[in-house]
């Protein structure tokens, strides 16, 4: 039952900065009783593929599988389906994240480091990715956009998806199928096969390789803590993935010219993701601050994942500060996610963000732009993450490989400091590859 005579938010007035650190933690679970679940989970996977995945399909989402592989004609019947309005939704979005994408790659350019040395450095794609969608209450049918095309662009040969099969959508045989717009994404992306599977089970799969499930050498994608935790585990054991990244998260500095609805809606936006989201409000303005929370009560009551919302706000926080120097401070300690910067000099501002993963700038720049249509990537990185990691770009779908070529004279010009070095450092076989071709 909505509470509305309380405030969500936990308010925190002008802290000292020694205490950022206490009051900016994120919601913590037991990792290590997670990390069991998940372990057993993905050596059973690892022991019995495809019947691994039959078996935890019926056991935590009690629904039977016959067939892992999403079919053709299953394609076809979800562009049916779903309206042309939403289509053409979808195809606006793949354009602008297409263009901005696009943008990022690079040619090599040959350096001559020294007369005769000529270096380069060439993207390579990964020649086989997976992308983790979640299915469940939010089917995000926009995160195939967001690694999808990146993906294509960056030349990757084989691009699978995975996703939990849904007891809402069935095919024309009554069997459980996909959400139709992930179908209609995935196809319109040139994604090469599609699989019903969810869960950490689905990181095994695509971790390990099953029967039916080809093994990939890099997995993306967001997921629950259980997702989360499986992709960790298999990053340990060989795949590589997109970055850690936890429950989504933004925070939002607002001062005396922000509109309090606009940034209600902003904190709900993230908030109704799941329990275990965290959103936070830093303001100079303690009347702002006041009516952000009044907003909340009232945006909140409208929405259908209420309850999720609600608790998701209870681990959230409004702070209040003194000005905006010392907000800057405070969100870069933080290290948002989602960044949104409802302030009168918000472009002033954004040049002193240090550690987000996406920024919004001004009134008119939701944070729901950079989800859908925008044209920047939406799989970023949380917990505090974005101090040390990007988000998802072309880059992460190449490998940067260097080369080099030396002509005779060019080697001859940098010998003296190969041997030098390499007779410094006791590696005398390394000096003596350089001495033998110009002896």
């Amino acid at each position: 039952m909505l509470n509305l005579n309380h405030r969500f938010m936990q308010v925190i007035k002008y802290p000292q900065r020694n205490d950022w650190e206490k009051l900016l933690k994120r919601p913590v679970f037991d990792s290590l009783i997670l990390e069991k679940k998940v372990k057993k989970i993905l050596d059973t996977v690892k022991k019995n593929g495809d019947k691994a995945i039959r078996k935890y399909s019926r056991e935590f989402d009690g629904i039977p599988l016959r067939k892992l592989q999403v079919t053709e004609q299953e394609i076809r019947d979800a562009e049916q389906s779903i309206s042309e309005e939403l289509k053409e939704a979808i195809r606006t979005a793949k354009q602008n994240i297409e263009k901005f994408h696009a943008a990022q790659m690079q040619g090599h350019e040959i350096i001559e480091t020294s007369p005769g040395v000529n270096c380069w450095r060439k993207n390579v794609a990964i020649e086989k990715i997976g992308l983790y969608i979640p299915g469940g209450t939010a089917p995000l049918f926009s995160t195939i956009l967001m690694l999808g095309i990146p993906a294509k662009l960056a030349g990757c040969n084989e691009i699978i998806v995975c996703s939990p099969a849904s007891a809402q959508h069935v095919d024309r045989k009554g069997v459980a199928t996909l959400h139709p717009a992930i179908l209609y994404a995935a196809n319109l992306v040139g994604v090469t096969k599609i699989f019903k599977a969810g869960g950490a089970q689905a990181i095994g799969a695509m971790a390990f390789g099953t029967e039916t499930i080809p093994k990939v050498y890099k997995i993306f994608g967001p997921g629950n803590q259980y997702v989360t935790c499986a992709k960790q585990l298999v990053q340990q054991m060989g795949t590589a993935i997109d970055m850690p990244a936890g429950p989504s998260e933004v925070a939002v500095f607002a001062d005396e010219t922000a509109n309090a609805a606009f940034v209600a809606a902003d904190l709900l936006s993230q908030a109704e993701h799941g329990v275990d989201s965290q959103v936070l409000l830093v303001s100079n303005s303690e009347s702002l601050s006041g009516s952000v929370q009044e907003e909340i009560k009232k945006q909140l009551a409208r929405l259908p994942r209420m309850e999720l919302a609600e608790k998701a706000l209870q681990n959230s926080k409004a702070i209040l500060v003194n000005d905006p120097e010392e907000a800057m401070g405070l969100l870069n300690e933080y290290a948002p996610e989602h960044l949104i910067l409802s302030c009168s000099n918000a472009d002033e501002l954004a040049g002193k963000v240090i550690n987000a993963g996406s920024v919004f700038i001004g009134h008119y720049s939701p944070e729901s732009a950079g989800d859908y249509a925008s044209g920047t990537n939406h799989t970023l990185p949380t917990n505090g993450f974005a101090k040390t990691y990007s988000g998802v770009s072309v880059d992460s779908f190449v490998k940067k490989i260097t080369f080099q070529k030396l002509s005779e004279s060019g080697l001859k010009n940098i010998s003296k400091a190969i041997i030098e070095m390499a007779e410094a450092e006791g590696l005398q076989a390394h000096a003596e590859a350089v001495k033998l071709r110009l002896s």
